[in-house]
């Protein structure tokens, strides 16, 4: 297991490193990016690269990566590629017919229109996205709860929502978990219950 003194800033035993990806060109201006296989742009670099720096003497256990290239580029700059699983359940919330599209864009169809609310067209549900991360959950729940420390490399919306899911409360609750690019949140117990230990970090 993760020898948590390598660092004693994240000492806590059982923990679930949440990590998005460094920004894109569209996550940059705010269009949806779900299925797009886009690259980081320069200032994600970057960003993975401060990452990187924070990640310094961590251990992880495992290591759980979204395919998406966004994701696979923040986990191998970050030195953890090759000890990454790809998991397709950890990509980003399918938007269907708004792939790529702004929320002011789509509210000139849909005024007033939120993706929590609202969800989209021609893409998943929220309870869709719930149901894999679920799936991610049960894979690296076992590790977690034997003290073992887990990262997860993904996406915005899907990091949010398996958020809400560690700690058993609706999907929706994610509408409140704001998530910046390539930033450190940490999930894990106080006592037997689920918690958020870190968030945004």
């Amino acid at each position: 297991m993760a020898d948590s003194a390598t660092n004693p800033e994240y000492a806590a035993p059982g923990e679930l490193w949440v990590l998005r990806h460094g920004q894109t060109d569209w996550s940059a201006v705010g269009r949806h990016t779900g299925r797009n296989d886009l690259p980081l742009n320069a200032e994600g670099e970057g960003q993975a690269r401060e990452l990187a720096t924070r990640l310094t003497g961590v251990q992880f256990d495992r290591v759980i990566c979204s395919p998406l290239q966004r994701a696979q580029a923040t986990c191998e700059i970050a030195g953890l590629r090759e000890q990454a699983e790809i998991d397709p359940d950890a990509m980003e919330w399918n938007y269907g017919d708004y792939e790529g599209r702004t929320t002011a864009d789509i509210r000139e169809e849909r005024p007033g229109w939120l993706i929590w609310p609202d969800g989209v067209v021609g893409g998943e549900t929220l309870d869709d996205v719930a149901a894999r991360a679920r799936r991610v959950l049960a894979r690296v729940a076992p590790t977690v709860e034997a003290g073992g420390r887990v990262a997860v490399f993904a996406h915005g919306h899907f990091l949010r929502i398996f958020t809400t899911q560690w700690i058993g409360q609706p999907a929706r609750l994610a509408e409140h978990l704001a998530l910046l690019p390539a930033r450190v949140s940490v999930l894990g117990f106080e006592h037997e219950t689920h918690v958020i230990t870190r968030w945004n970090s």
